[in-house]
């Protein structure tokens, strides 16, 4: 059998690709009988000691990283590399949600209403080309991030809201201003979408952070990028001079780890196969039926909370089918959510009891809203007027069929699962609901175009007040398509409240207050019909035993700082 281990140095001219993968012994598009085939891990576990210094992690993503442009890397492979190479100005605790200072000396100064945040910047730290971090350049990231660049196709953060501008105050302090409050920023400021880069790296175009580019991506992490093989691996190796870790931290200086390597491949059978053997560290994205099989062969499993928005679909209210707030709110009748998460999940995916998971800054318990009735949903779309039906059962009405599209999203799990059982659930009540097909590419494109998806499934994490901006508004992700392609400003198809709500929310500057703004935007999507939560989406990792101390940051991407491998010498 093939050995997927790395050396401690880059391979440059070593591939993963399709060939050596096959090499497991492992059948494409199957599930392997993990007991049947594959030995325990019977590793002896350490007992106390210090972390082991040494080693590089072999570590499987599903789908490979796209972008690392820091703005961009909500998506979970991109993110999971961005959080290992980058340092932030403040960092934030997994559990309690504090916010403590990383690059930055200190917690911000900000004034009353938001407005100015003043950072002063530590000593000391430098970039992976060897350039220091300096106010200038804090200020210069911070420009890009919250004004974008349409020239080079590098978008606005849509984690900063408001950004005006930056003022360099001295050699250590630079102050951000903003032209209306922005109370998410210091969060912000603690987020992969806001990794430093070297003032090198601040020149790149899109292509330039994208595939092919990855090793001229210069940040102040702990690791950093030194080989890449497009499509299938990436290669970091640590950073022998970090010494700026939070201050706050038990473990300071280098990583414990040598390096990591991310492979990539859209074979869930290769990806497990390839941890339950022996093969490979550790995967992100175990499927839940896997779980007590994973635990069964000795490895260990982490479900890690998200913090956000819940897994969901999100009915787009401006196409002619969804308009009727009858029939959005058959179809959430229509549909089981429990037994989507008895059949398709473990406990590991708690049923949703609101938008936001429980977790998630801004919650409220919202359980009683998405009650399944499928004679309440017949009813419901009778007095609409698809009382009629053709040969095949569907519900018609003037000749037009209710027929539905739904995108999978892959970086969901089980998405296409889920929309088939929702599909078998409307099909009852005589919605035809089809589903999108086509990879990664085709599925982020088709979802811009109300006429291929009137239904999108999503989630989105972020451990922030701003979460529900980042999601439902107009300006970020727009889940609704409520401003896309608009020539005319009183189109009645929009829904200018939404925005107006998220817009109070991203300038309440009092904690109090915006806690009551963020419970507005979430009744306002409930009463209107407008989203339908299935569960709390953790993110499932399986590590070989010898992987220790394994964590990750507030929305589940993996933080390597400070795990490390037993057995190395």
């Amino acid at each position: 059998m093939t050995d997927l281990r790395p050396s401690t140095s880059a391979s440059p001219g070593r591939t993963y690709g399709r060939r050596n993968f096959l090499s497991l012994g492992l059948g494409l598009g199957t599930l392997i009988t993990l007991s049947a085939c594959t030995p325990s891990d019977d590793a002896p576990l350490p007992e106390g000691g210090d972390p082991v210094q040494g080693g590089v992690l072999t570590y499987f993503e599903p789908q490979t990283w796209t972008l690392l442009y820091p703005p961009s890397v909500g998506f979970y492979p991109n993110g999971g590399i961005m959080n290992n190479i980058s340092a932030r100005l403040l960092w934030q605790d997994p559990k309690t949600l504090d916010l403590y200072p990383w690059l930055a000396t200190e917690l911000p100064e900000i004034n009353a209403d938001a407005t100015k945040f003043t950072f002063t910047i530590r000593d000391g730290v430098t970039y992976s080309d060897g350039s220091p971090l300096t106010a200038k350049n804090v200020a210069a990231n911070f420009d890009l991030f919250g004004r974008g660049d349409e020239a080079r196709t590098l978008p606005v953060s849509e984690q900063i809201s408001n950004y005006e501008r930056s003022e360099v105050l001295d050699d250590n302090r630079v102050r951000f201003h903003f032209s209306a409050p922005s109370p998410g920023f210091a969060q912000a400021t603690s987020t992969m979408n806001a990794g430093l880069l070297a003032d090198s790296t601040l020149a790149l175009d899109a292509e330039g952070f994208g595939p092919g580019g990855a090793t001229g991506i210069h940040t102040c992490g702990p690791f950093h990028i030194t080989d890449e093989t497009i499509g299938t691996k990436l290669s970091v190796r640590v950073r022998e001079d970090y010494d700026w870790a939070p201050p706050h931290l038990k473990h300071q200086g280098r990583a414990h780890l040598d390096g990591i390597d991310y492979l990539a491949n859209n074979e869930y059978s290769v990806r497990i196969g390839a941890v339950l053997s022996g093969q490979a560290d550790g995967v992100r994205d175990v499927q839940a039926p896997d779980e007590s099989r994973v635990s069964e062969q000795g490895l260990r499993l982490y479900a890690k909370a998200t913090n956000g928005i819940n897994n969901s679909i999100n009915l787009r209210f401006r196409h002619e089918l969804l308009e009727d707030l009858k029939v959005r709110q058959a179809i959430i009748a229509a549909v089981d959510r429990q037994e989507i998460v008895d059949k398709l999940f473990t406990p590991n995916y708690p049923l949703a009891t609101g938008l936001l998971a429980k977790g998630a800054m801004g919650y409220k318990d919202q359980s009683g809203s998405w009650v399944h009735d499928p004679e309440e949903a017949n009813r419901l779309l009778d007095e609409a007027g698809w009382s009629e039906r053709n040969s095949a059962g569907f519900r018609t009405k003037d000749g037009q069929v209710l027929a539905l599209s739904v995108n999978i999203a892959l970086p969901q799990p089980r998405s296409n699962e889920v929309q088939t059982l929702i599909q078998q659930q409307l099909r009852h009540v005589g919605v035809r609901l089809s589903i999108n097909p086509g990879d990664q590419s085709k599925q982020t494109l088709d979802a811009l175009d109300l006429d291929r998806v009137q239904i999108y499934h999503s989630m989105v994490a972020r451990a922030d007040f701003d979460n529900l901006r980042s999601n439902y508004s107009s300006v970020n992700r727009d889940v609704f398509l409520n401003g896309k392609d608009r020539d005319d400003a009183d189109d009645e198809s929009i829904d200018p409240e939404i925005d107006r709500l998220l817009e109070e929310l991203a300038s309440q500057p009092v904690t109090k207050k915006r806690q009551q703004a963020a419970e507005k935007v979430q009744d306002y999507l409930v009463e209107n019909a407008y989203v339908l939560p299935f569960f709390e989406e953790p993110q499932v990792f399986a590590f070989r035993r010898r992987v220790n101390g394994f964590t990750t940051e507030p929305v589940g991407r993996p933080d390597f700082y400070s795990t490390w491998l037993a057995g190395q010498k």
